[in-house]
C-alpha cells in the first residue's frame, strides 16, 4: 500500500563552531558557582547573571552568547536569568549615547534587567585608569547587591590576559601579579580568558552585531594601550606568532604556583602571629626559619590584616631586615599606613615582655 511520503522536518541551522566553543567556556565558568536556592514550588530558583557590557566587541559577544543560557528548557524550567550592567564613565563626549546603545543592544538580545550606571571617576591620588577601574567595580558591586545577582560576567580575553602578564613583568612584580587575572574572583567570572580578541569580533559578526570600538584602547598615552598596539605586535614580529598564547599559558602556570604558596603562607601566618592590643606580632624565631619567599608572604599577610596594601618588594626586604639583631629596630613604613618594628627588651607589650625580637605591626592611620 502506497501513500504520500511524509514531509521532511526542517533542519535546524548548524551551530557556528565558534559559538559552540564560546558557550562551552561560559558553561565551564558557571560550574564554579555555588548551588542556588529554590522557588516556592521547591524547584531551583534561576539565579541572575549580569554581563558587564560596554558595547565593545568582547562584552557584546559575551552578552550574545550568555543570552543562550536564559532560554527555557524543554520541560519549561529555566536554569539562569541573564541581565546586563552598563557603566558610563563620562570620560568622553557622547559617553551617555554609547552607554544607551550598549543597553539597547543587550535588551535586543533578550537580557533582562539591563542597568545603566553613571559613575564619578575623579579619585584623588589615582591615575585615570585606576580611578576608572575602581569606580566601575564599585558600581558593579552595587548592581549585583541590588539585583541579588549570583555572578557578574566580564569579557576579558586571552589578549587582555597576555597584556596583564606583560605589564606585571615590566613592573618587576611578584608571582601573584604575573599570574594575571583569575577566572573567578568572588562574584566576578571571566569566561572568555581562553578566547582571542579576534574571536569576539567574529562572534559579533555571526550575531549581526555592530560593536563600539573605544578610542582609548589605541591612545598611546595609556600604558596598556601602548602594550596592546606597540609592544605585543613588536614581540610577535620579532619572536614569531604565539607570544600572546605563551604569556597566557605562563599566567595560568604561575597562578597555580601562587595559589599554593599563598595557602602555605596562610598556614604559617596562623601559626606565627599573635593579636595584641597594639596590633599584630610575628614570632621572630619561627619567622627566621622560613624560606625567603614564605617569610615575605607572611610579613605581607600581617600588613594586610591591619588594612595595609600589598607591600613593594623593597619594603618587604626592609621589614625582613628588622629580624637581624644588629641595626635599626624600625619602624619601617609600609603602604596603607602600617608600620613594622622589632620588639626590644624592656618594652611593655601586651601583659609581659617576652618575645623580644619579634616583629610588631601597627596601624598608623584610620
Amino acid at each position: 500500500m502506497s501513500g504520500a511520503a511524509p514531509e521532511a522536518l526542517p533542519r535546524r541551522p548548524r551551530l557556528h563552531p565558534l559559538v559552540g566553543t564560546a558557550r562551552n567556556h561560559i558553561r565551564s565558568a558557571l560550574e564554579l558557582l555555588e548551588p542556588q536556592g529554590t522557588d516556592q514550588a521547591g524547584r531551583p530558583a534561576p539565579p541572575l547573571l549580569l554581563v558587564a557590557c560596554s558595547g565593545g566587541p568582547d562584552s557584546l559577544a559575551l552578552a550574545a552568547v550568555a543570552a543562550y543560557f536564559a532560554r527555557p528548557l524543554r520541560d519549561g524550567t529555566q536554569l539562569w536569568r541573564v541581565g546586563a550592567v552598563v557603566i558610563d564613565h563620562g570620560l568622553q563626549p557622547g559617553s551617555a549615547d554609547v552607554a544607551r546603545r550598549a543597553a539597547d543592544q543587550a535588551g535586543a538580545l533578550g537580557l533582562d534587567p539591563v542597568l545603566v550606571r553613571q559613575v564619578e571617576v575623579d579619585r584623588p591620588g589615582m591615575g585615570p585608569e585606576a580611578a576608572a577601574r575602581t569606580a566601575r567595580y564599585e558600581a558593579m558591586d552595587r548592581a549585583a547587591e541590588e539585583t541579588g545577582a549570583a555572578a557578574i560576567l566580564l569579557g576579558h580575553t586571552l589578549d587582555d590576559q597576555a597584556e596583564q602578564v606583560l605589564l606585571g613583568l615590566g613592573r618587576g612584580s611578584g608571582t601573584r601579579s604575573l599570574a594575571g587575572m583569575p577566572a573567578r574572583r568572588g562574584k566576578y567570572l571571566r569566561p572568555f580568558l581562553g578566547l582571542r580578541r579576534r574571536d569576539t569580533e567574529e562572534l559579533c559578526a555571526v550575531a549581526g552585531l555592530e560593536p563600539w570600538h573605544d578610542p582609548t584602547n589605541r591612545d598611546p598615552k595609556f600604558l596598556r594601550s601602548r602594550v596592546r598596539t606597540e609592544v605585543l605586535p613588536f614581540l610577535e614580529d620579532r619572536l614569531g606568532p604565539g607570544v600572546a598564547e605563551a604569556l597566557w599559558r605562563t599566567g595560568r602556570i604561575l597562578r597555580q604556583d601562587a595559589d599554593y604558596l599563598e595557602e602555605l603562607a596562610e598556614r604559617e601566618y596562623q601559626r606565627l602571629h599573635i593579636v595584641t592590643a597594639a596590633g599584630i606580632e610575628l614570632d621572630r624565631e619561627g619567622l627566621a626559619e622560613l624560606p625567603e619567599a614564605m617569610k615575605q608572604r607572611v610579613i605581607a599577610r600581617a600588613a594586610a590584616q591591619l588594612g595595609g596594601e600589598n607591600p613593594s618588594y623593597e619594603r618587604l626586604l626592609a621589614a625582613e631586615a628588622l629580624l637581624r639583631r644588629k641595626g635599626s629596630a624600625g619602624p619601617v613604613q609600609l603602604a596603607g599606613k602600617v608600620s613594622v618594628y622589632r620588639k626590644v627588651r624592656g618594652e611593655k607589650f601586651a601583659q609581659d615582655e617576652r618575645g623580644y625580637g619579634n616583629l610588631v605591626f601597627r596601624a598608623t592611620g584610620p
